[in-house]
């Protein structure tokens, strides 16, 4: 009964000191507490987002709707009846 009251005692210590170690892992890994901090940040910008693209793009497409609604009127074709007797 003795061994097993010291063996467990010996276990308990042992886990105490394990965990009282792991807070300090811990605490050296906590970014929050250093002073100097690098911080490098890139911007991007779509091509949809400048406002020339919607110009050029709506244009474009007056055009195409222009060219397509006026037809052409240079076709001009004659009939010719022929009648035999």
């Amino acid at each position: 009964m003795k061994q097993t009251a010291v063996a467990s005692m010996f276990r308990s210590l042992l886990t105490f000191l394990v965990l009282f170690g792991l807070q300090f892992t811990l605490l050296g890994q906590d970014t929050t507490r250093s002073s100097t901090k690098t911080t490098t940040t890139t911007t991007t910008t779509t091509w949809y987002t400048q406002p020339w693209v919607w110009v050029v793009g709506a244009v474009v497409l007056l055009i195409i709707v222009i060219a397509l609604t006026r037809g052409s009127n240079s076709q001009t074709t004659e009939r010719t009846t022929v009648v035999k007797e």
